[in-house]
């Protein structure tokens, strides 16, 4: 297949998919093609958008690609959909960035670090799709082991979890949260940035750094790129 019908063809795919598609998807959609001939369409697709002005991008997000419009037409959009982005107490992105760098990790791990119950804030995540139960741990009672989904990916423009910030990266962005906190020492909630940042405190940070738990988040990063599929079950 000629390059410049390959490009259109993967946009066709891109644009009706409902979600990030990996290339292998891609190939397999497009038929007789070298995985390499569609890496570099995707490439070329890739440097167009940024740099003739159009009003889309293409993101490597979630173990897939995505066609996104761009970031400085976000308000314009807004307007068009007025739909509000999706907003995140501190307590939800503290307790998602403990599961999201120790996963798998119980219930009782993650109150363990935050010192407090997080019975509701675990439902909420589970409700969001932002986590999943991705196994029972081997121990008395077999508890749920909790991990991140492709939606997590999804929310903060993460290609993997290998692309999760490092610690310092947390702390600055933990000083940022305590900054934007009101007068009245109220912290303001916080929304799921396109960034890619995952926001935590600062201890909490350290303590998930510090103690990788079980596993880590590379060793599931399959497991979260597949897990937009499946319902999220609860206890």
């Amino acid at each position: 297949m000629e390059s410049d019908r390959l490009r259109a063809v993967i946009e066709s795919l891109l644009f009706a998919a409902d979600g990030p598609v990996s290339a292998e998807r891609l190939q397999n959609a497009v038929g007789e093609v070298a995985r390499r001939e569609v890496i570099d369409a995707l490439e070329a697709l890739r440097h167009e958008y940024e740099h003739t002005g159009r009003g889309l991008r293409l993101v490597e997000v979630a173990n897939g690609y995505q066609l996104r419009t761009a970031k400085e037409h976000a308000e314009f959009v807004r307007r068009l959909t007025a739909v509000r982005p999706a907003r995140m107490s501190r307590a939800n992105l503290e307790t998602l960035a403990i599961i999201a760098y120790r996963q798998p990790v119980t219930r009782a791990e993650i109150e363990e670090i935050r010192g407090v119950n997080v019975d509701g804030v675990v439902a909420t995540l589970l409700e969001r799709r932002m986590i999943r139960i991705v196994a029972r741990k081997d121990v008395a009672g077999k508890p749920f082991l909790y991990g991140t989904t492709r939606e997590f990916l999804e929310a903060f423009n993460l290609k993997d979890l290998a692309s999760l910030p490092t610690l310092e990266e947390m702390e600055d962005m933990t000083r940022a949260l305590r900054d934007a906190e009101d007068p009245g020492g109220q912290p303001e909630e916080d929304a799921a940035e396109d960034d890619g940042k995952v926001e935590a405190s600062a201890d909490a940070a350290e303590d998930t750094a510090e103690d990788p738990g079980d596993g880590n988040a590379e060793e599931y990063g399959d497991g979260a790129g597949h897990a937009g599929s499946e319902d999220p079950t609860r206890e």
